[in-house]
């Protein structure tokens, strides 16, 4: 996408004349949106979400892992886990709403009595719900549970990201042992099937749409801000909910934004970072671009980026240790003489992704699991120099037989940072 000036200010043009036009009507919100979001249609196809088969699958390879593992079952607060297993989303808060996974059996719940109902509405698994009063304590009904289960003294496994205060209550009034889900749930989740992967490409292909009509709408002066509500309004008009951050020229060094106000000035390099949902699965893509003609330092760093990214696509081959897809982007940025380590690569190149934006396994210096199919990462080497400016790329990849195969296409230049 060739970010031209000349362009963009007719853009900014038309939307303030629509926006000026739209504080004398009842059509404000459609005047103020950019025509490049409002031509924007609904993605096209349907989509299956994840059937209660598949989570009944998922329960029963839990089940074998935890056997694997001698786990006698694992405590879920709710969360992406126990959306994964059971499919039910629940709201945290300082009532306990949590599920219990035995190694073999029927899954129980705990919830609070007066939600029973709503429960009952979402619970696909299990009839087992144990209730508690405000009064009561939720941990007792856990105790309860594996009490029944012939677990009192068995061996919990606490999913990774269960909120210490649940735990620890749990833990007081049991005899049990605690250890980490993670050989279970991870064992579940790093391995993505087909479906997932088709619910992850739809979510990737909404979110490059998004960008490439929000980047239409840039114009001189425009507050950081405005590019990121545009490329939320994109998600939404294309039938996603989602978000991107954008910064402008040396707020683009720091990684994940500087908290200093930003207005566009041509000649600034635009790094967006975002991505949506489909049923749960995530996209995240980062593309770096400049508002007007790139000078030669912004190509050169750009051109580096794009290698380095490459480099790590390349070397993302089944049985690779995740480490040395970091080193393979690493070494082609420190050729190029942006410093040795983290000196102007800041972070690891890459981290799983699911139903998290962030979740294991991640691409990163003394990480040797070996990669394996259906693996899931994001691919971003950074190259950031406060002062002027950084550039990074982001597209999602899942690990094939042959190798790593992106979501998305390669940004194919600072030009045309969409292909």
């Amino acid at each position: 996408m060739r970010t031209s000036r000349r362009n963009f200010l007719k853009v900014a043009a038309g939307t303030a004349g629509a926006a000026t036009l739209g504080t004398a009507t009842s059509c404000t919100a459609q005047s103020d949106t950019p025509e490049a979001i409002r031509n924007l249609q609904p993605y096209p196809g349907d989509f299956t979400p994840i059937s209660d088969e598949e989570r009944l699958s998922r329960i029963e390879k839990a089940q074998r892992l935890m056997a694997e593992n001698g786990v006698d079952a694992i405590f879920l607060d709710s969360g992406t886990s126990m959306f994964y297993y059971t499919g039910v989303r629940w709201g945290q808060s300082e009532r306990m709403f949590a599920a219990v996974i035995p190694a073999s059996g029927e899954l129980a719940w705990v919830c609070p009595a007066f939600e029973e109902e709503r429960a009952r509405e979402l619970i696909r698994f299990g009839d087992d719900v144990r209730t508690w009063e405000e009064h009561e304590s939720p941990y007792e009904r856990v105790a309860q549970v594996l009490r029944d289960r012939g677990m009192r003294r068995g061996t919990i496994g606490i999913e990774e990201r269960c909120r210490f205060f649940l735990y620890d209550g749990v833990r007081q009034v049991t005899r049990a042992q605690f250890v980490s889900a993670d050989p279970v749930t991870i064992g579940c989740r790093v391995f993505k099937s087909d479906h997932e992967l088709a619910l992850m490409q739809r979510a990737n292909n909404i979110t490059i749409e998004a960008y490439r009509a929000a980047f239409q709408t840039v114009y001189e002066g425009m507050p950081r801000e405005e590019l990121s509500d545009n490329i939320a309004a994109a998600h939404t008009a294309l039938g996603a909910t989602g978000r991107g951050g954008g910064q402008f020229g040396q707020a683009s060094a720091f990684p994940h934004g500087s908290s200093q106000p930003q207005f566009l000035q041509e000649g600034d390099i635009i790094l967006v970072d975002g991505g949506c949902g489909v049923d749960g699965y995530r996209s995240d893509i980062s593309r770096t671009f400049v508002f007007g003609e790139p000078n030669q330092r912004q190509r050169d760093v750009w051109n580096v980026e794009k290698e380095a990214q490459t480099a790590a696509l390349e070397a993302a081959q089944v049985g690779v240790p995740c480490e040395d897809v970091d080193a393979a982007a690493r070494a082609v940025i420190t050729g190029a003489g942006f410093g040795e380590g983290y000196e102007n690569f800041f972070h690891r190149v890459g981290h799983g992704i699911g139903l998290d934006g962030h979740e294991w396994i991640n691409l990163v210096r003394g990480n040797t699991t070996p990669l394996a199919p259906g693996m899931c990462f994001s691919n971003e080497p950074g190259i950031y120099i406060y002062g002027e400016f950084g550039v990074r790329l982001e597209d999602c990849m899942y690990i094939t037989e042959e190798g790593g195969k992106l979501f998305t296409p390669q940004a194919p230049s600072i030009d045309n940072c969409i292909a």
